[in-house]
């Protein structure tokens, strides 16, 4: 075996494994109502000028890591 070579593992098959990304669709997170500008998610409580990242059952900040976890029954 060649030196720096792994057996029985290829770097190619790592890469091709993971999906592409969706871009960021930030349009989805304003609304316009008349002459002024709605922001839908809520802003860190610990970075001002930061929004909130959604998730199933939490919101996250991920400029500090702050998270929020939603009570639901």
């Amino acid at each position: 075996m060649a030196k720096g070579q792994q057996k029985g593992k290829d770097k190619k098959d790592k890469s091709s494994q993971k999906g592409k990304k969706k871009p960021t669709q930030l349009w989805t997170l304003y609304e316009v109502q008349g002459d002024k500008l709605i922001r839908k998610n809520p802003f860190s409580p610990k970075s001002p000028g930061d929004f909130m990242a959604k998730h199933k059952g939490r919101l996250v900040c991920g400029k500090t890591g702050y998270t929020e976890y939603s009570q639901e029954k």
